[in-house]
């Protein structure tokens, strides 16, 4: 979410059927003492009523369905009220000449295994996790040290080493939440983690996220508590606008996520032609603004726009 977070629920279809109405009916042949001539209109009458029914027919019932195709467009998590806001910096947009480079450094390859079909994206697994072994140099020059894990769901074909070394390298950039200078991030193996990145399967994303009261609908990531929920099919399959490039989604993941647990809510495009915030809900469209994936431009400035009540 990203493709963050991330929470309405789909309309639920409704039907409501119309009443047959048949068609309505001529009284019975006239009372006795009227006379032939009124006889003789009555019979015109009924022969009138049965000549335009072998026309035109009966009518049908009719039954009117009111069918809403409304797909889930959750909300991501705000940021959990253990969290401090570390968002209170000014904030400044990029110029409108500012070109941001949203290819991630010392990411992996897309035509490596971890980028996969979509055939290779189970519905679901066992909800049970495998931690990516060692840990990385602290990277940032905040003083406080955010230590992470990377986990990946059992029975998946991305590796939890290979996961790992992406979200290492996504958080080192410096066009990521380090620029800051307050945020620093150490991935380690062991002991108790600020906050853990989980890559899972669509419906475990679902469980852990509708623990928390949010409707990720099988599609998109969240961030609740401590976890940093990643959905496999975003990671795999990125979205319309980044499917060439899914390294580069996989970063406004793990950067929109991240940024949620450090306290920063949702923000909308500033301005045509401007870049995408990381922390604007870019799955649901871009407004005019042009992709991006980093929090801060290439000169430090924070990347942003309006906040979204």
């Amino acid at each position: 979410m990203t493709t963050t977070t991330h929470r309405a629920t789909p309309s639920t279809p409704r039907s409501r059927r119309r009443r047959r109405r048949g068609p309505a009916h001529a009284d019975g042949p006239g009372r006795k003492g009227k006379g032939p001539l009124l006889g003789g209109l009555a019979a015109i009458a009924v022969l009138a009523s049965v000549t335009a029914l072998a026309v035109h027919g009966t009518p049908p019932e009719t039954s009117a369905t009111d069918s809403h195709d409304a797909p889930v467009a959750p909300t991501r998590s705000p940021s959990p009220p253990p969290t401090p806001d570390r968002s209170t910096k000014p904030s400044s947009s990029a110029e409108d000449d500012e070109q941001t480079d949203s290819k991630p450094s010392g990411m992996g390859d897309p035509s490596s295994p971890d980028a996969s079909s979509s055939a290779d994206i189970p519905p679901s697994g066992p909800g049970t996790f495998t931690t990516a072994a060692g840990e990385s140099d602290t990277v940032g020059r905040g003083d406080r040290v955010l230590r992470y894990e990377v986990v990946v769901e059992d029975g998946l074909a991305q590796s939890p080493a290979e996961v790992a070394r992406q979200v290492e390298g996504i958080l080192a950039d410096p066009r990521g939440w380090t620029a800051d200078g307050e945020s620093a991030f150490r991935r380690i193996s062991g002991g108790t983690p600020d906050f853990v990145v989980r890559l899972a399967t669509p419906s475990t994303v679902d469980k852990i996220c509708g623990r928390y009261g949010l409707d990720t609908g099988g599609e998109v990531n969240c961030s609740v508590g401590k976890d940093v929920v990643v959905n496999l099919k975003r990671w795999v399959l990125a979205t319309p606008v980044y499917a060439d490039d899914v390294d580069a989604y996989r970063a406004l993941i793990i950067n929109h996520e991240v940024g949620h647990f450090l306290g920063h809510g949702h923000v909308t495009c500033p301005g045509a032609g401007k870049p995408a915030p990381a922390m604007m809900q870019q799955i649901k469209g871009l407004l005019g603004c042009t992709p991006n994936v980093w929090p801060y431009d290439t000169k430090g400035r924070l990347i942003t726009g309006p906040a979204v009540p």
